[in-house]
């Protein structure tokens, strides 16, 4: 086809959705042989909005035109046309080659306010916002049914951010001011094939950690839980206060650790989230700086794939005190992940990593996608991601998936 005799037309569509809109549009630019460019197509609370980009002859784009306008009358919805020049088109292939990034927001509530300052930040970097689409369902109204609802959308964005470090350290401070977590990820071929998820498990998986619960029942409790609290806030060395509190533990009945594995407080999400994640095939991991007596545990509960954590060394039914083997420290974290990440034959870029404390950050940076948990203050200024204000079951939408993928069965994420 001669290019001086082609026309390019963009058509938008508008009105009540309903079934066959869509097809019967099409066919008319069927019957017209003309090539659709591009199409795009969302439905708000049953309000249409359709575009198509459609190229043809020059000398039948008004008949289609002609077509197209009477079908939307009959159809009961409106119509636009707006011609597009071959040099326009071009240069809007030509932004392909741009970088794609996925913006997320995850909260109990979305407001205006907080939409408003993101894309704020995002047109100041120079950036393009492709589509917007809600990963959650819809958030119900009443105050009292919104303790446990989750809003969630997610803002596809092209181009190169004139900063993109500075971009994140606004996204993470305006999350932090406004009571909302964000996501930013370079939408590579990575994340869209991550296959490992490695947990750290006290404060994470679980909502207490395991080695204040039994020093409480050795009458330890809090000598204990000062050295915990400065170990994870990074002020002391972990090793050292992982022997310390230990040793604290001797002479304590090995039928304590049953009853506190059996009482364990799991995390709000968790046993959502494990059940997607294995669906959808992804292998899981517990690296903990805890005890493998309750990581084993939660491995019947939740199907989860390995658990390295610290073995507590038991005689006559006693703690002794002591430990076997090496220390699962915030260097060992990081290690495992990568042995399991050879063993599981994938890139570590396709690895995710969730946790709470310092002695989690060498984890979530070797990691393809770091999420600080509920975590220290170091940890989330550190960390290139953090879910505060819902359950663990947010990791999903920071991967992908959509509500009504999960609610259906599917077990692939929304890309």
């Amino acid at each position: 086809m001669n290019t001086s005799a082609t026309e390019l037309i963009l058509v938008n569509i508008s009105g009540y959705d309903r079934p066959g809109v869509t097809s019967a549009l099409t066919e008319i630019l069927a019957q017209y042989d003309a090539s659709i460019l591009d199409i795009g197509q969302a439905d708000i609370h049953h309000t249409l909005s359709l575009g198509i980009l459609f190229k043809t002859d020059g000398s039948l784009s008004g008949n289609i035109m002609k077509d197209l306008l009477f079908k939307a009358s009959e159809l009961n919805v409106h119509i636009r046309f707006t011609p597009v020049s071959v040099k326009e088109y071009e240069e809007w292939v030509g932004l392909q080659g741009k970088n794609r990034w996925i913006v997320t927001l995850l909260g109990r509530r979305l407001t205006a306010r907080q939409i408003a300052a993101v894309t704020k930040i995002i047109a100041g970097q120079n950036l393009n916002i492709d589509s917007i689409q809600r990963l959650t369902g819809r958030v119900p109204l009443e105050e009292s049914e919104e303790a446990r609802a989750k809003a969630c959308v997610e803002f596809s964005v092209r181009g190169n951010p004139r900063d993109a470090a500075d971009m994140q350290l606004q996204f993470m401070h305006l999350s932090a001011t406004e009571n909302f977590d964000i996501s930013l990820q370079q939408d590579t071929m990575y994340r869209r094939c991550r296959r490992l998820v490695c947990f750290d498990m006290d404060s994470t998986l679980i909502e207490t950690e395991v080695i204040d619960e039994l020093a409480e029942r050795a009458g330890v409790g809090e000598q204990v839980k000062a050295i915990t609290e400065r170990a994870m806030r990074g002020e002391i060395d972990f090793d050292e206060s992982f022997m310390e509190r230990v040793a604290l533990l001797k002479g304590l009945d090995e039928s304590v650790m049953r009853e506190i594995a059996e009482n364990l407080p799991v995390t709000e999400g968790v046993g959502r989230m494990m059940e997607v994640l294995k669906r959808a095939g992804f292998k899981t991991a517990i690296l903990s700086g805890g005890f493998t007596y309750f990581g084993n545990y939660l491995k019947q509960k939740f199907g989860i794939d390995y658990v390295y954590a610290n073995e507590l060394e038991i005689i006559d039914g006693k703690l002794t005190g002591r430990y076997v083997g090496e220390i699962v420290n915030g260097r060992r974290k990081a290690e495992l992940l990568r042995l399991l990440a050879q063993v599981e034959h994938i890139d570590i870029a396709q690895t995710i990593a969730v946790g709470d404390g310092a002695n989690d950050l060498p984890m979530l940076a070797t990691a393809g996608l770091g999420i600080a948990f509920h975590a220290k203050p170091k940890v989330k200024a550190t960390a290139g991601q953090s879910i505060s204000t819902i359950g663990l079951d947010g990791v999903l939408y920071f991967i992908g998936f959509k509500d009504s993928f999960i609610s259906d069965g599917s077990n692939v994420p929304n890309y």
